[in-house]
């Protein structure tokens, strides 16, 4: 595939490079100055408060007289407890993501009749538009899933015979097919990236109706189209833990600003999509495997607390690692003393690792989610509350699914837009104003010079 490249010499670039560096350059003690607020953070830490949510509620924290104090981690879609769906859908042996997505629309736990008939409403809107995959999917691939995940959402405005219509039954509308679709949409874009850039085999499967979402991916993304019960439901958690985190992170808060400007629902999606994607949000997991991996290449033994220590302690000092100084799958925004979806996917960890080849590696996380915090506050000199996040076990757990890394960061995005769609309804019905932050403008005066006298 030949890609069109700006006719540009390596000293234009250099040049070009050098003048952005000048000019887009701001003092560090500007931000201090006017009380600017980097990221939407508080100088605590905690976010900016930009609006009010029935959806999903994070708590990682509590505050006693202007204080922050770190508690146990809470997540709740529309009230209730994910530990509590998470458990019943164990101890039923049955799957929860159809369940979770009807309870984050809806505002309501679905009776049994009312999940059958969600289910079978997701399961026969699979289908993709006639043509869609040819068209939109096997042409122009690309080496990432995720940007044709985004590409494909846009795509499907094309298809729709009401786009524009902001009337809520037709948005839930959308917001239902896109929920249906992207796993096959991720499923189809991979397979055509295998063909492409890795020179293997395409598998398009057929769909077959009554699947739920986690078969439907399974199958569609395995070349024998075989998956085991187990291996299903432990996917489908994934996806139950996956699919709202609030309305603050990233990507859920970019759908709401789109949202906020009176866009259509695929132009919200798609800005979501490419949020989830960064290594900071929905990518961290990716990055978490790396670590690991070289940690493990490099000699790391996850059973010496002093090996895994000494390495640590030299990726905060940019020694090791990737050189950002950053432990992946440590550390989140609101979760202080525990996130409670790691330690749900810890322990599936733990019992899907034990005994086989997995079990090293699982061991290695466990490690670095012990050792983290007292090597981090010897470093830095900060006793700081800091926990593992979600990102330090899934990517293991889909390792241990074989799931390949490519689709690490695409299948959380086929959990979150249950929750975008949740929010981007909740942000038409309530918000009411285009979301418009302010920035304080510290660039010099300068006078126009007529360009005969530059």
């Amino acid at each position: 595939m030949s890609i069109i490249e700006p006719k540009i010499t390596p000293e234009q670039i250099q040049q070009f490079r050098q003048s952005v560096l000048d000019t887009y350059t701001i003092d560090p003690r500007f931000f201090s100055k006017y009380d600017i607020k980097k990221g939407l953070r508080n100088a605590d830490g905690t976010g900016v408060m930009a609006g009010l949510t029935r959806v999903c509620s994070v708590e990682g924290y509590v505050i006693y007289d202007g204080e922050k104090t770190p508690q146990e981690g809470k997540l709740y879609y529309r009230g209730v407890d994910v530990n509590d769906i998470v458990n019943a859908c164990l101890a039923e042996n049955r799957f929860g993501f159809e369940e979770v997505a009807y309870l984050l629309l809806f505002g309501s736990l679905p009776g049994k009749a009312q999940l059958e008939g969600f289910g079978r409403i997701l399961s026969e809107s699979r289908d993709l538009p006639d043509d869609f995959t040819e068209d939109m999917i096997m042409k122009a691939p690309s080496p990432s899933v995720m940007n044709k995940m985004a590409r494909s959402v846009l795509a499907m405005y094309s298809f729709d015979k009401d786009p524009d219509n902001l009337d809520i039954s037709n948005v839930i509308r959308q917001c239902i097919q896109l929920i249906a679709q992207l796993p096959v949409v991720m499923a189809y874009a991979y397979q055509v990236k295998r063909r492409v850039y890795y020179h293997k085999s395409m598998y398009l499967h057929p769909l077959v109706p009554g699947l739920t979402t986690a078969e439907t991916v399974l199958r569609s993304i395995r070349s024998h189209k075989k998956y085991t019960d187990a291996e299903a439901k432990l996917l489908d958690l994934c996806l139950m833990l996956h699919a709202d985190h609030g309305g603050g992170n990233n990507s859920t808060f970019s759908t709401r600003v789109l949202t906020s400007s009176g866009t259509d629902t695929y132009a919200a999606v798609a800005a979501g999509i490419g949020a989830l994607k960064g290594p900071r949000h929905g990518g961290a997991n990716i990055k978490v495997s790396e670590m690991a991996g070289m940690m493990l290449e490099d000699g790391v033994d996850p059973d010496s607390d002093a090996s895994v220590r000494d390495y640590l302690a030299k990726i905060i000092r940019k020694e090791a690692g990737d050189g950002t100084g950053l432990i992946y799958g440590m550390g989140h925004a609101v979760y202080t003393k525990s996130d409670p979806r790691a330690v749900i996917l810890g322990k599936q960890a733990e019992k899907f690792a034990t005994g086989t080849d997995f079990e090293k590696e699982y061991r290695l996380l466990s490690a670095i989610e012990r050792l983290t915090p007292e090597v981090f506050a010897e470093a830095k000199g900060a006793d700081k509350a800091m926990c593992a996040n979600v990102d330090l076990y899934s990517g293991l757990i889909y390792k241990i699914l074989r799931i390949p890394e490519d689709l690490y960061t695409p299948i959380f995005t086929t959990a979150r837009i249950a929750g975008w769609s949740a929010h981007r309804i909740e942000e038409i019905l309530t918000g009411g104003r285009i979301i418009r932050p302010a920035y304080k403008n510290v660039g010099e005066s300068k006078t126009y010079v007529p360009l005969s006298d530059r």
